[in-house]
């Protein structure tokens, strides 16, 4: 599959990861009669999984279908993590927790929450 390299001006965000889905809108401007500037964008457009990632430089590598539009030099670039790998609630067979109050008054607690799901018999 080919892949389109990706230069970025500035900081890379900091969630992004190899895997990730890379998506880009071109952005364009619509003038108001009383001479407003409105953005505005067209549709998202996937590009595809991110291979590489470059954090120094600001570069992104992606897979690209050969029939997707390429970005332009003004598109807008986002990426969207995988649902399964990320979306996940806690994992492991048990939890420990201990709560200790150092306060030298009277404390009280008003509320503990705990997720919980069976996943496996």
């Amino acid at each position: 599959m080919p892949s389109i390299t990706v230069n970025f001006t500035n900081e890379l965000n900091d969630s992004v990861q190899l895997g990730d889905i890379l998506f880009y809108v071109n952005t364009t401007t619509d003038t108001m009669q009383d001479g407003t500037a409105i953005p505005h964008s067209d549709n998202i457009i996937e590009v595809g999984i991110i291979t590489a990632i470059n954090y120094a430089t600001g570069v992104i590598t992606a897979e690209i279908e050969n029939s997707t539009a390429l970005p332009t030099s003004s598109s807008f670039f986002l990426f969207a993590k995988d649902n399964r790998a990320n979306m996940t609630s806690l994992l492991g067979y048990y939890a420990e927790v201990k709560m200790k109050n150092n306060a030298t008054i009277k404390a009280e607690l008003f509320s503990v929450g705990s997720e919980i799901f069976e996943s496996s018999k």
